[in-house]
């Protein structure tokens, strides 16, 4: 596997070694070995799955301490733009966000520790999404920025987007009082 760091520290690209032949393709999705050797260093404990229709955008989200979440992120089936947004107060690119595409065909994972809010927009129907998360869900923690603040300038492909009426209620970033 391949790791590939991104313009904000913390967060970084997996890229599994993938076998392939006739018959299809073959790769581990996890092995905590090479994972700890790659600076996930992290006991996941609840895994989460999503099937969204094309134009869905969930987020952006996160869970404050005591239980914030790393998140271990792939595409089984279709595809999405991963994008997650740094909120950690002291850091150099606080208020900043980033985007990957993930998709069935380039089996990339994206590592998103604590200290992020994070969404998704998927581009296919039927789209499933799979998370490994750090720590258990917990309603109280639960927190999010609004995806089409403008302020936070990301350039969605949806132009009518599908999102729940919850994320549409989440706050502007110059609202937000980050709790990392």
């Amino acid at each position: 596997m391949q790791v590939q760091t991104i313009s904000i520290d913390g967060p970084f690209i997996i890229k599994p070694s993938i076998f392939s032949d006739s018959r299809g393709y073959f790769y581990e999705s996890y092995n905590e070995f090479n994972y700890k050797n790659s600076g996930i260093d992290f006991n996941f404990v609840q895994d989460n799955q999503s099937c969204s229709q094309k134009g869905t955008i969930r987020g952006l989200h996160f869970q404050a301490p005591p239980f914030d979440q790393g998140k271990l992120v792939r595409v089984i089936k279709g595809a999405v733009v991963d994008v997650v947004v740094d909120i950690r107060k002291n850091s150099p690119t606080y208020g900043k966000h980033f985007s990957v595409e993930l998709n069935e065909d380039n089996h990339l994972q994206f590592w998103i520790p604590p200290g992020f809010a994070h969404g998704f927009e998927t581009l296919a129907d039927n789209t499933i999404f799979l998370y490994k998360c750090t720590n258990v869900y917990n309603k109280a923690s639960e927190g999010g920025l609004l995806w089409n603040d403008p302020e936070l300038g990301i350039q969605w492909q949806t132009k009518q987007a599908l999102v729940s009426e919850k994320d549409e209620l989440l706050p502007l970033f110059k609202n937000f009082n980050s709790p990392f």
